[in-house]
């Protein structure tokens, strides 16, 4: 639990930490915001005057020295891939991801209609059943879809969205469809776009409202040693970034996506990848261009077909053309119109993000960084060919993944992929050609916490299952660093973005990563923060 009276003080000393790995004690002279010097425990002279403990009043500017007691001292965590006002709104919502079938989902729905207040009103005013957003369900595993006729019995006249865990795909029953006159959808199933248009909808709010969500869940990422975050949220974000900078938040560096709806807004305001949007903890980040859909709404573009089976098609796989024996996924932009959006973003100073989950649009992902001789990002890169797999290095393309979806998906891959399953998050591979690596969560695809990502990149299961292709498992050190824009030994000069950890997660149990214990987080050097148990070792400067 963070200790509220801690949250902003500057730390100037941090004494007696251990790096990663060692047993020496070392202090950290940190200074603007930066790591000043690094000596063994005692050996620079001279000790600051202390006037306090943490526990009394201090304003927000104070300055103290913090005693580490012998925890671990590394960089902070990147979650490189968050959609981060989906992830502080779904605090909110039902969550059906401990769902594990339709039947499942529909009795938690009908538990959320029954205690939600008979009185509830609609947020923009109308009368009625306050709408019922429920997110995070796994439909691709479930063993029979879910329907819009069992959505109607059990939510009545109550408009209900289902938002799949992939955010590829939504299910809607009758009053929800009526609410936005939606009359194409039969079955209530909506993906892709259409989904994307549903859930910006669900968005709206105010800015009180939408800021006051982004605070909480900052803190939230900030007490599992998260300093920054790349925010893909489907909307503009650099206004509501900028607006919570000036107001006085300082939990997270960001850096906010745009969108290609939006390539041309930013352009003509001159943005660029990294320009600052306030006082330089939140950025410009990278174009996101989505060339493909997801595994589990069956709209990743393949180079080979998805299985037909003689059964019912799994949750999210419903359409005609979808089980049709040559069906292989979807191509949502043209290689002439993506490579004009890169040449564009590119030229404009815009890093790029290029969505490919199936193996034919990475390979054309790939093609197009090449004959543009432009270096970039894949966010996710779920199924490769291996010869794709060797192609990232020499071409510069950062491989952005995202560990934990494996365990999510892994039912589903071996079900939609059977022949080509092996090749389905090839990190081990991807590294050992030269690849750089970046982990993230796409939360709420996945809960931001990094520790579950690392975890899963070096164990590839979940509780006693076995490892799913053991051979493309992470150590402990190459997860941990995929999940850093510092070292894992800090030095001088870098930014004095920090964590404690109360274990050494490179000597830990690899099945207890997910759970590793965060003492205290320092972003440029300002707690952002610090558990009970370490409150007490820190004193004020005086």
């Amino acid at each position: 639990m963070t200790s509220p009276a801690t949250t902003g003080v500057t730390v100037t000393l941090i004494r007696n930490a251990r790096f990663l790995g060692s047993e020496t004690r070392y202090d950290l002279g940190l200074r603007d915001g930066k790591i000043a010097w690094v000596a063994r425990a005692g050996e620079r002279d001279g000790s600051p005057d202390v006037s306090g403990r943490a526990g009394e009043a201090r304003d927000a500017d104070a300055a103290a020295v913090l005693d580490a007691d012998g925890r671990f001292v590394t960089s902070g965590l990147w979650d490189e891939h968050v959609h981060f006002g989906q992830w502080a709104l779904a605090a909110d919502r039902l969550d059906l991801a401990s769902a594990e079938s339709a039947d499942q989902a529909l009795e938690l729905i009908a538990a959320a209609c029954a205690s939600a207040e008979s009185s509830g009103r609609e947020r923009n005013g109308g009368s009625g059943p306050q709408e019922l957003v429920a997110v995070r369900a796994r439909a691709a595993s479930w063993p029979a879809p879910i329907s819009r006729a069992a959505l109607d019995r059990v939510t009545g006249e109550r408009p209900t969205v289902v938002i799949g865990a992939d955010l590829h795909g939504c299910w809607l029953n009758s009053a929800a469809l009526a609410r936005r006159g939606i009359t194409s959808a039969g079955d209530g199933h909506i993906v892709e776009d259409d989904c994307f248009a549903l859930v910006r909808e669900l968005d709206r709010m105010s800015d009180a409202e939408r800021d006051a969500l982004a605070s909480r869940a900052a803190a939230a990422a900030s007490a599992r040693g998260v300093v920054g975050i790349v925010d893909f949220e489907m909307r503009w974000g650099l206004t509501d970034w900028a607006r919570r900078e000036a107001d006085g938040f300082r939990l997270l560096r960001v850096e906010s996506a745009i969108y290609p709806q939006d390539l041309e807004r930013a352009l003509e305001e001159g943005r660029r990848t990294g320009d600052p949007l306030a006082d330089g903890l939140t950025r410009v980040g990278p174009l996101k261009i989505v060339t493909d859909g997801s595994l589990g709404t069956m709209t990743a573009w393949c180079c080979e077909p998805y299985p037909v089976s003689t059964e019912e098609p799994a949750a999210g796989s419903g359409t005609a053309a979808e089980r049709d024996p040559a069906y292989s996924g979807r191509s949502l932009v043209p290689g002439e119109e993506l490579r004009r959006l890169m040449r564009r973003a590119s030229d404009g100073g815009l890093e790029l993000a290029i969505h490919a989950i199936g193996d034919r649009a990475n390979a054309e992902v790939l093609d197009a960084f090449e004959e543009l001789g432009i270096p970039g990002m894949i966010e996710h890169a779920q199924l490769l060919r291996p010869e794709d797999i060797e192609r990232f290095g020499p071409l510069g393309v950062v491989a952005s993944v995202q560990p934990e979806h494996l365990l999510d998906d892994r039912e589903t891959t071996d079900r939609l992929w059977p022949r080509r399953a092996g090749d389905a998050y090839p990190f081990a591979r991807l590294s050992r050609a030269g690849a750089r690596l970046i982990l993230g969560s796409d939360a709420p695809v996945a809960p931001l916490d990094p520790w579950r990502g690392i975890a899963a990149a070096v164990t590839r299961r979940r509780g006693s299952d076995a490892p799913w292709f053991p051979g493309e498992r992470l150590t402990a050190d190459e997860a941990i660093s995929a999940c850093m824009r510092g070292g894992l030994r800090p030095s001088p000069g870098d930014e004095a973005d920090l964590i404690l950890l109360d274990t050494d997660p490179l000597a830990a149990d690899p099945d207890a990563l997910d759970r590793t214990p965060v003492a205290a987080t320092l972003l440029a050097g300002r707690l952002t923060h610090l558990d009970d148990g370490l409150a007490s070792r820190l004193d004020f400067l005086g």
